[in-house]
């Protein structure tokens, strides 16, 4: 067998990589929520990866929006320092709810080592609700000025959640997305647009700059999104419900007296073949 040893890139080849993913075409850009599922992400080829704050929240027995800025900056770095694969960071909103706070929280993202970072339209303190059009816009322009201040080449993806809460509010989506773009967003992003004919609206609504999907499920795939101008497709906290979903499925024949459940797992030398490479470039 021919042993294998992963290399890995300085943070600002990795940011600059993936500012080039956000120039032309369009990219998938998985959600891991650990060391392992990052590293085989990585090991299956993909080109960069998202964090997910459902799935990190998940693994650590909370639900989300549990986690605090502290655990989840600790979390990114790991996520940073285990592969060679740039990293956006689901940064939820901001942790704080005035300009300044987010301003500071993704000054303390950046040093990381993320790629790229998310802030959402959501109240921090109602997370039913969303903050008004002035003032998301007002923290996107504060998270802007931030990554200007590092010096940094970090994408700023600015979302709303209003598809999440009502799926009918495509319009007032549509016309923040437009405002955060001109506020100094990179990337735009409105999980819960599903229609082919919403979805391409967005994307023009938002041009020249890039528009993130969300596949929530199945349904659309990659080169349909691909063909109405999608840049970037993630898959939030999906993978994890899938591995969640496993693993549940499993433990419940265990628990009815039945190990079938236990068969067809991945076989484990080759798991140890694939971490074993990560462990020699470390």
């Amino acid at each position: 067998m021919v042993m294998t040893t992963v290399t890995m890139r300085s943070v600002p080849e990795r940011r600059a990589a993936f500012r080039r993913l956000h120039e032309s075409g369009c990219f998938v850009l998985p959600n891991p929520w650990d060391v392992g599922s990052a590293r085989m992400l990585q090991h299956l080829g993909f080109e960069a990866i998202a964090s997910t704050s459902t799935g990190f929240a998940w693994s650590t027995g909370r639900p989300d929006y549990a986690v605090g800025r502290g655990d989840v900056l600790k979390h990114l770095r790991i996520l940073c320092d285990a592969t060679d694969l740039p990293v956006n960071a689901d940064f939820e909103s901001g942790f704080a709810a005035d300009p300044a706070g987010v301003a500071e929280s993704v000054e303390l993202a950046i040093e990381t080592g993320v790629a790229g970072l998310s802030i959402e339209d959501r109240n921090v303190d109602a997370l039913e609700e969303l903050y008004d059009v002035r003032t998301a816009v007002e923290r996107v322009r504060a998270a802007r000025k931030a990554i200007d201040r590092s010096g940094h080449d970090v994408i700023l993806v600015a979302r709303t959640e209003g598809l999440l809460i009502d799926h009918r509010s495509l319009t007032p989506a549509i016309d923040k997305l437009v405002a955060f773009a001109d506020a100094g967003a990179d990337c735009l992003y409105a999980p819960g647009v599903r229609d082919t004919g919403d979805i391409a609206t967005m994307v023009r609504a938002v041009a020249p700059k890039p528009l993130n999907v969300l596949a929530m499920r199945p349904g659309l795939d990659l080169q349909e999104l691909a063909d109405l101008g999608v840049r970037r497709i993630s898959t939030g906290g999906a993978l994890a419900r899938v591995a969640w979903r496993a693993m549940i499925n499993a433990a419940e024949r265990i628990k009815a007296g039945s190990f079938d459940g236990l068969e067809g797992g991945t076989p484990g030398t080759r798991l140890d073949d694939i971490f074993r490479a990560f462990e020699r470039s470390g």
